[in-house]
């Protein structure tokens, strides 16, 4: 029988506090209080509390050395996570005060983008916004009663152009972000899997079918995220014994980055962005959640360095690269031989692709 109750839950609470021009006096409309967090019996209690001077001081030892991770920090104004073991003794209270905490968001006006309530996994992603100009604040409840560590990256930055117009700027922006952000938590988080071994974790990179089919006019974005499914498969070869899985998703969905695809800008500057039509339609982000769920729950645990694609009300698994056809000599080849056979034996068969298709990138 499968083991549905575990002593150790996990509630990790977190709150993401984006805020720009802010003047001493404002209000942050991004902050939310947890509370005080109380060590359990039989279990971790992890917090951690960046403030704005920490984040400044960040952002200053970074300097003009390190202008990405300047960036990604810049109007950031404070971190906070919270992550509580559950016992007998505190699990009530706790996951009362989760309950608490989203109804507040609720009656705030916070956006609920994610709700997914499965068995005893319970999650919820809330957003605050400013309008379409930014967004103000991100908070993030999941209580886990599987003893599983969920773990994934999702980054975004287009710089389209065809490759005989990329600057070198454009081409290491786009690989910076989505290879070595990805590096970056990925590397930490392996330390600590290595070093726990309870196994139960899982890895979920986010590529895009622009990785997969070769995106003509995003060849730094196509890079990268076929680099992505290259590293999660790395990862799911290294990492499976310490009970890590590790897959990709290739989603597809109207979101505020693809808004900026070459094919979405003019309806963006007209104010009528597609991410904004995208609700309820195969283009809503939520469809894609699904799919995450079920490869962090216990049923996924035999899924492992597959790639996925989640795009409208469509699930796909693609077929890993395999050997189509091989030919072989006794010796070294000969150039005259292998011309003569390979227009025989090995390509006859293959066709141009089709270079006036429309592309879409995903999200």
């Amino acid at each position: 029988m499968k083991s549905i109750l575990r002593p150790a839950c996990t509630l990790a609470v977190a709150s993401l506090l984006f805020t720009a021009s802010l003047r001493a006096a404002d209000a942050l409309p991004g902050l939310v209080s947890f509370g005080k967090f109380t060590k359990p019996t039989n279990g971790e209690l992890v917090e951690i509390n960046l403030t704005s001077d920490m984040i400044a001081m960040a952002m200053q030892l970074a300097g003009k050395g390190q202008p990405e991770f300047t960036e990604a920090l810049n109007g950031l104004h404070s971190v906070s996570v919270n992550v509580v073991g559950l016992d007998d003794q505190n699990r009530d209270e706790v996951t009362s005060r989760m309950k608490s905490v989203r109804a507040q968001l609720d009656a705030s006006g916070w956006q609920p983008v994610v709700k997914v309530q499965e068995k005893k996994e319970d999650v919820g992603i809330y957003l605050k916004t400013r309008g379409s100009e930014a967004i103000e604040g991100v908070v993030i409840t999941v209580l886990e009663g599987r003893k599983q560590a969920v773990f994934i990256n999702v980054a975004g930055n287009l710089r389209e152009r065809m490759i005989f117009n990329m600057s070198e700027e454009e081409w290491d922006s786009v690989i910076r972000v989505h290879l070595k952000g990805t590096y970056n938590t990925t590397h930490f988080a392996s330390i600590h899997w290595r070093t726990e071994r309870k196994g139960g974790y899982r890895l979920i990179n986010f590529s895009s079918g622009a990785g997969i089919n070769g995106s003509p006019g995003q060849p730094n974005y196509a890079a990268a995220k076929a680099g992505l499914i290259g590293f999660t498969k790395s990862c799911a070869n290294a990492l499976a014994r310490y009970g890590v899985t590790a897959n990709a998703i290739a989603p597809g969905a109207a979101t505020r980055m693809t808004d900026r695809n070459l094919g979405n800008q003019q309806a963006t500057r007209e104010g009528d962005p597609a991410s904004e039509r995208s609700e309820g339609t195969p283009r809503d982000p939520l469809n894609v959640a699904p799919i995450l769920v079920y490869l962090c729950s216990e049923e996924g645990a035999n899924v492992s360095g597959r790639v996925i694609g989640a795009s409208g009300y469509q699930i796909t698994l693609y077929r890993d690269m395999d050997m189509e056809r091989q030919i072989f000599s006794d010796g070294p080849w000969n150039v005259d031989e292998l011309w003569t056979r390979a227009k025989e034996q090995l390509t006859p068969h293959l066709a141009l692709p089709n270079f006036n298709a429309p592309s879409v990138a995903g999200a």
